[in-house]
């Protein structure tokens, strides 16, 4: 029966989200600590995640529309159209990984957007902090020699 067979590829893509929320929260704990050594690994393995969750997608995809032919409802068919569609206890089975489809999407949306916020807080305060060291770097000028970088620029107008 392919509802067995889809359902099994649900639960399957219920864990890797629920993976995926994980390892943005670690990703977050990583950018809240400062501890920025971990980031390089901790995006890896959001990235991983990924991968394996759009691997998990295609399966469900070929799942849900040998589904759809059993239940007689045209392939590409949402998971809410499945669950109209089939006998008991598949509808409520199906209604259940729908919801938390829905609720496992929002959470991870969220967490997202607060970790992209936080790399752009960091990205900025970097810059911002390389830009008050250069006016403390030493430098050479033309002959070689070690100069601060501290004098002032002036302007000079040349048309008068």
């Amino acid at each position: 029966m392919s509802l067995n067979e889809l359902s099994g590829v649900l639960w399957r893509e219920r864990q890797l989200l629920e993976l995926l929320l994980f390892k943005l929260e670690e990703e977050q704990l990583v950018l809240t600590s400062g501890r920025t050594r971990w980031l390089g690994h901790a995006t890896r393995e959001v990235e991983s995640v990924l991968e394996q969750i759009r691997t998990a997608e295609l399966g469900r995809a070929v799942e849900a529309d040998a589904a759809a032919r059993e239940l007689g409802v045209p392939e590409g068919s949402s998971l809410s159209v499945l669950a109209a569609s089939a006998p008991a206890p598949w509808d409520d089975l199906l209604r259940e990984h729908h919801e938390a489809f829905v609720s496992l999407t929002d959470e991870i949306k969220s967490l997202a957007e607060s970790n992209r916020d936080l790399l752009a807080t960091s990205h900025r305060a970097a810059q911002e902090t390389l830009m008050s060291l250069q006016d403390t770097v030493q430098t050479y000028d033309p002959r070689g020699t070690a100069s601060s970088a501290t004098g002032s620029v002036q302007l000079l107008d040349q048309a008068l």
